[in-house]
Formats: structure tokens, sequence, C-alpha cells
């Protein structure tokens, strides 16, 4: 078996390997279902509410592409605004530091107020967790051009725009897609969060209406299942990074 071989094994090896001591150890232990329950017994709960999951899953995966997809397009244009201009970072940045600090499940219930129960503050939500570590990601990668490199675009006849098309965003994309990695797996937590606070679907829903009725494992049917999603998701963007921005990529010795 070849090494390239080994490491492709290596996820699902862990995963399997984690899931055996997981369901070793709530049997030796005799754990209770209602304090942890066997990975059995989470199987058997997703299969019988397997119509339930796939329907709540949907509408969590729904909300939170929309957020997400709001979040490039708002964090995109922020970052580079911010990114390209002083005066607009000394005086957009602080405000978006402050935004950032509030506690986004503070902000369900405004959210609530102005838009009602259901999908719009799930997708808001997942949006307003997620546009910032875009932002500040494309505002790096701008402010990070070299200042020589600039200076000999403009000496070539360059203008600002010019440097911003040609140069200035595609050295952007390495720490564009590193800020999507990070924020579609916030996207999620959003959503959840929304779900949980005010909605009628959604996984959060389900794993509220599951804690209620002290069904364990179903809540934690619900989590493996938001797992394999942001698993998924991760994937998606990170072959998007490799189609869009391998040359950002180099081999590496580093790691054996």
């Amino acid at each position: 078996m070849t090494r390239n071989s080994i490491e492709r094994m290596m996820p699902w090896a862990v995963t399997i390997g984690l899931f055996v001591l997981w369901e070793v150890s709530c049997a030796v232990f005799d754990v209770q279902v209602f304090i942890l329950p066997a990975p059995s017994d989470i199987w058997v709960e997703a299969v019988k509410f397997a119509p339930e999951l796939g329907y709540h899953a949907l509408q969590t995966l729904y909300t939170t592409i929309a957020g997400f997809a709001l979040a490039v397009i708002v964090g995109v244009a922020l970052g580079a605004a911010i990114g390209s201009s002083r005066m607009v970072y000394r005086g957009l940045y602080p405000v978006l530091i402050g935004f950032n600090s509030i506690p986004k499940v503070a902000l369900v219930p405004i959210l609530v107020i102005w838009f009602g129960i259901g999908t719009v503050p799930a997708i808001l939500t997942a949006f307003v967790i997620s546009f910032f570590p875009i932002a500040v990601n494309v505002a790096t990668g701008l402010a990070t051009i070299e200042r020589d490199m600039t200076d000999v675009l403009r000496s070539l006849g360059a203008t600002r725009r010019d440097i911003l098309i040609k140069v200035g965003l595609p050295r952007t994309m390495p720490y564009l897609f590193a800020s999507l990695k990070v924020a579609i797996t916030l996207a999620f937590v959003g959503s959840v969060i929304a779900e949980t606070v005010a909605s009628n679907k959604g996984i959060g829903y389900l794993m509220l209406s599951a804690s209620a009725n002290y069904n364990v494992p179903l809540v934690f049917a619900g989590l493996l299942v938001l797992a394999v999603l942001g698993v998924l998701m991760y994937a998606a963007t990170a072959i998007l990074e490799m189609r869009t921005s391998a040359w950002a990529f180099r081999d590496s010795n580093l790691v054996q």
C-alpha cells in the first residue's frame, strides 16, 4: 500500500476508530442513554426519524448556503473597500470589530421582531456570523501587496483600478479561500442558533424538540448530520480552491 493510499484512508480510519471507542466506552462503563447514547443507539433513532432528519437538514442547508452566499458578496465588497483605501480602513474597521464583538445569539430576538419567526432570521444570522472573516482576509490580501510591485505597475502606466483588478484580487485568492473555509462552518452555527430560538423547521428546531422530549439519541443524530453537512461544504470549498488558485500552493518537504 502506497503512502498516498494510506493518507487518503487516514480520515476514515480515525473517524471509524473514534466511533468504535465511543461504542465500547458506553458499553464498558454502562453509560445511560439519556446521558451519552452509544453510536448504535444514535443510528437506530437516525433510521427511525430519517424522513424528518432529511427534511430539516435540507432546510438548514438552504439557510446556511443563502446566508453564506450573502456573506461572500458583502464580505468581499467590504474587504476590497477596506484593503484598497486607508481612509475607508480607518472609518469602517473599528465598526466591524465592534459589530463582530456582539454575541450573535443576542441579535436573533431583534431579527425576529423585524422579520418574524422563520427562514429569514436564520439566513441573516448565518450571514452576520460569517461575513467578518471574509472581509478581514480580503482586506489583508489587498493591504499586503508589495509596494515595489505597485510602483513598477504605476511606472508602466497602470491605474489604481488596473492594479486592484489584475493584481490585487488574484493576490487575495488564497486569503479569500482560507476565510471561506472558516466562514462556511460559522454559517452553520448561525443557522442552528436561529433555528433553536426562532424557527419551526431546521436541524436546530429538531434538536430542540428532541431534547424537550428527552430523546437524546435524536439530538446526537442531529449533531452528526450537522457535522456531515459541514464537512461536505468544507470539502466543496477546498475543491473550488484547488481549481481556482492552485498556483498558490507549492510542494513542501516540511510535512512528511
